[in-house]
This record gives structure tokens, sequence and C-alpha cells, in this order.
């Protein structure tokens, strides 16, 4: 019997590889301005993913549409766990942002989102280790 090859599974994840529960969140370019010039008005934060210390969350389930990615890491009290230097909005509870900037006007939080470059690859995988003593 022969069956159809199944296409490759493409996919955004992050992993935890430190000893904390953290909550995750990630920034991408609105569908309507991939590919073109862009400023950061014209990207869209979600979260929040929780991740257990040693586990993984897929964070985005397509083909991936941009080179770059934006993330945010803080444990349950709120410390970052990624050095990030991308300012994006985010909220307490479970969001989904359109347009950036202005984020305390608009009653959002600030964050810092580490830039994560793709390569151009259609599945990529961030590592979050432990922090250094």
């Amino acid at each position: 019997m022969g069956g159809a090859a199944l296409p490759a599974a493409a996919s955004f994840k992050l992993c935890n590889q430190s000893y904390d529960v953290l909550n995750i969140a990630i920034g991408q370019p609105a569908a309507e301005s991939a590919g073109t010039s862009r400023g950061p008005e014209d990207f869209v934060t979600r979260g929040w993913w929780r991740v257990a210390p040693n586990q993984c969350a897929t964070l985005l389930r397509d083909r991936l549409q941009s080179r770059y990615f934006y993330v945010f890491a803080a444990d349950v009290f709120g410390k970052e766990a990624l050095a990030g230097a991308v300012p994006l909005c985010v909220a307490p509870r479970r969001f989904a942002i359109d347009r950036q900037g202005d984020c305390l006007v608009r009653g959002f939080l600030d964050a810092r989102f580490l830039e994560v470059d793709t390569e151009e690859q259609s599945d990529w995988t961030v590592f979050v280790s432990p922090r250094p003593g």
C-alpha cells in the first residue's frame, strides 16, 4: 500500500530549559504587512502561553511567513527570562494586540521583546536557558 508523503511540520516553538514556569508572548508582523516595509504599528502581539520547565510550547502552527519574530518571556513573578530590546505591548491577561506603540496610553503594558532571526526557515525553536547565578 502506497501512501502520500505528509508535508513537513512547520511551526515556531519555545522550549523552556530554565528552572521556572514561564509566561510567553510573541510578536510578529501583521498579515497584511508581511513582506513590506513596516513600522512598529504594523505588528501584532499575542500571549500568554504558560510553559513549565523542560517543556515546549508551539506558538505558531503554520509555515513562518516572516524572517523576524519577537519573543517575551517572564517567570510567574514577572521577572524577565529573556533579554530583549524591542518595545511591544502586552496585557496582564490573555491578549491579541494589533498595532504597537503608545502601549501605556492605550491601557497596555510595555515589554522588551527579544528579536529572533529565523534565517527564513519554515520551522524554528527558541530555547530559554536558566539565568546565570
